[in-house]
């Protein structure tokens, strides 16, 4: 692990607002918003509705620029400065009580498309037909993927590896939480993976795989590219990778993808992030990897999240 990470620095000093690095990983930053900043932000947003934003897509600019002016434009800044920095790539979004009569459901479906919106635009997620996905994890299931299967762990990914659209960055938001033991939130930043060199220089680091998805996820097509799929602007290389929906097309791809998967999940550098109920999770989804670990049986166990993914700005298309 990189421990001469800095807390970053930039000309906008945060207004209504706190940055501090996460205790296990000085790479994750933590932005705490006050509870003034909290209380405007219900004042001014929650007459919108979840409703009308999601019927008029304009307004969820509105609301990431009211939240935006209540830090006198300092927070959208520091949101991109850390998630386009591969030295941090991610941060943990919390708010500070508020003594208010609101609705919670409400307000942390606004607050994260506020703060979607201050970093580029969410695509539509199939799974769920609409700019957010909202899903459920409970103690039985009976779904195709890992997503919602609470007994095992979910090994560690990108996101967007199987649709068309770009999939710069991730938004994780814990909804409500009940009877729940383990769970946490696993994360892997793609420097700290001790083997990345031996795979990044494979042979097979820039060939086209083939990545498909169940029918839950509601994509009927399949897609091809490589693992590593780009670089950034100093060289270094992005990922776009998940074991669930590779399908390779012979020997040698499954078995570097064998290899690579048993790879991530042995690293020492992977982190455990406990995300408290509204709080959330934002990361550069091509420089950190993601999973959750797998939960402590419990017939009560109930969780509910919220999940936007999308482009930046200047990657954002029709």
């Amino acid at each position: 692990m990189n421990s001469t990470v800095k807390k970053i620095s930039n000309d906008f000093s945060p207004v209504g607002f706190s940055i501090t690095p996460f205790a296990a990983n000085p790479r994750l930053q933590v932005i705490k918003l006050s509870s003034e900043t909290v209380k405007s932000f219900i004042e001014q947003v929650l007459p919108l509705g979840v409703q009308a934003i999601e019927y008029k897509p304009f307004l969820r600019f509105h609301a990431a620029d009211i939240l935006n002016k209540l830090t006198d434009d300092t927070l959208g800044a520091n949101l991109l400065g850390i998630i386009k920095s591969r030295a941090t790539g991610g941060f943990m979004l919390q708010c500070e009580p508020v003594v208010a009569d609101f609705d919670q459901l409400e307000f942390n479906i606004l607050l994260s498309t506020a703060v979607s919106h201050l970093i580029g635009v969410p695509n539509l997620d199939a799974m769920y037909g609409k700019f957010y996905a909202r899903f459920s994890v409970k103690n039985e299931d009976n779904s195709d993927s890992y997503l919602r299967q609470a007994h095992r762990r979910m090994e560690l990914h990108n996101d967007g590896t199987y649709v068309k659209e770009r999939t710069d960055w991730v938004l994780m938001q814990k909804l409500a939480e009940e009877n729940m033991q383990g769970g946490d939130s696993l994360m892997l930043h793609v420097d700290e993976w001790q083997d990345l060199e031996k795979f990044y220089n494979h042979p097979l680091a820039k060939e086209d795989i083939q990545w498909t998805s169940p029918a839950s996820k509601n994509v009927g097509y399949k897609i091809q590219h490589p693992v590593f799929f780009e670089e950034d602007e100093n060289g270094r290389p992005k990922m776009l990778f998940i074991d669930q929906f590779a399908e390779p097309l012979n020997m040698r791809q499954g078995q570097y993808l064998f290899e690579m998967g048993s790879s991530l999940e042995a690293e020492e550098n992977t982190i455990n992030v406990r995300v408290p109920v509204g709080s959330m999770l934002v990361m550069n989804n091509h420089v950190w990897l993601h999973g959750r670990d797998k939960f402590t049986a419990d017939k009560g166990l109930y969780r509910e999240l919220l999940r936007q993914r999308g482009a930046y700005y200047e990657n954002a298309k029709l």
